[in-house]
């Protein structure tokens, strides 16, 4: 497998704890296909482009939930995001499967404008719907979740005035990024964990090039950025990180 997962650019350590998950969606596959073996796959995804992109979307892993890394969010929300929202500033969620993340900025500020991208445009239709389960918000402070959430059998929708201000587009953050300047960019869990060093030196680039002067970049508790460019750390014990110069700013 680690072969296949480095010529689409992905870091094969970072598949390590959902490995069996994978693999289940790659036997699953190669069945429909009638093929004999991983072998015949491999040999398959070289000579077909299109089966290429098939696995791409198989290698896809959604871990999504409101106020996830409870640390990084309770000082965001007491020390940075309260300025953003007097000032009506910009956050990109880069990856942001079914929304939990950036409704979380939109539930603590509602006053930021939020940018919203994911590849998956059925994650972002779920995204849109804006309605969850119980799961998705167990995370979430209990004030937080009377005040943003309305009961729908058995599920909570997140209400109208906290979906406002998010707008959600499609986007492959290899291959496109929406237009900043952005005050804070979150990404988490996408980059920084699954893609091979050279993708994740561009994706670094590019969120460098649309963070505005004295932005922030959050990304995941485990994850590490490559060595260039010059982000430095930005809070204490948390992976929240700001860039010394920001390209023609």
């Amino acid at each position: 497998m680690e072969d296949l997962l480095e010529r689409l650019g992905y870091r094969p350590v970072g598949f390590r704890r959902v490995r069996r998950r994978v693999l289940r969606r790659i036997e699953r596959r190669i069945r429909e296909l009638g093929l004999a073996d991983l072998d015949a796959y491999r040999r398959l995804v070289e000579e077909a482009p299109a089966e290429r992109e098939t696995l791409d979307g198989l290698l896809s892993i959604t871990i999504s939930k409101f106020y996830r890394d409870r640390a990084l969010f309770d000082h965001l929300r007491r020390d940075v995001l309260p300025g953003l929202a007097r000032r009506h500033g910009r956050c990109w969620s880069a990856g942001c499967a079914s929304g939990e993340e950036p409704y979380t900025v939109a539930i603590l500020a509602p006053g930021i404008e939020i940018v919203a991208t994911d590849r998956d445009p059925l994650l972002l239709a779920r995204a849109r719907e804006g309605l969850y389960r119980a799961s998705s918000l167990k995370d979430l402070p209990a004030e937080d979740r009377a005040r943003a959430f309305d009961g729908e059998g058995g599920l909570f929708r997140l209400r109208a005035e906290y979906r406002a201000n998010v707008r959600f587009r499609a986007m492959d953050v290899r291959r496109e990024m929406p237009e900043g300047p952005f005050d804070l960019v979150f990404c988490r869990y996408v980059a920084f964990t699954y893609f091979g060093d050279a993708l994740q030196r561009s994706v670094l680039e590019g969120i460098g090039e649309r963070l505005a002067p004295g932005g922030l970049l959050a990304i995941g508790r485990h994850e590490t950025l490559p060595p260039a460019p010059p982000f430095h750390r930005a809070a204490k014990g948390l992976n929240l990180f700001t860039r010394a110069t920001i390209k023609g700013s």
